[in-house]
């Protein structure tokens, strides 16, 4: 691989990561402590919102983006000729 290849490679990987955390800390940081007040006033599955982030959601959030990431990354491995 040249080495503008792994720039852009390691480039389009911070990105994906920068997303997915990001996305990761308003499910848990977010939702689950600054507007959990605000997300209380709504139901789901039986229990305040915002509750439900703090206790599950975040946990739920998590798994998904660690198979989106997988998915991502196996696409961009592909893309730059370093897959198995």
């Amino acid at each position: 691989m040249s080495k503008e290849n792994m720039k852009a490679y390691w480039k389009e990987n911070l990105k994906y990561l920068a997303i997915l955390l990001g996305i990761w800390f308003l499910v848990s940081y977010v939702f689950g402590i600054f507007l959990v007040e605000e997300l209380n006033t709504i139901r789901f599955a039986g229990f305040k919102l915002g509750f439900w982030f703090a206790q599950q959601g975040s946990m739920y959030v998590f798994v998904i983006l660690i198979f989106v990431y997988v998915k991502l990354m196996n696409t961009l491995d592909k893309k730059y000729g370093v897959h198995e």
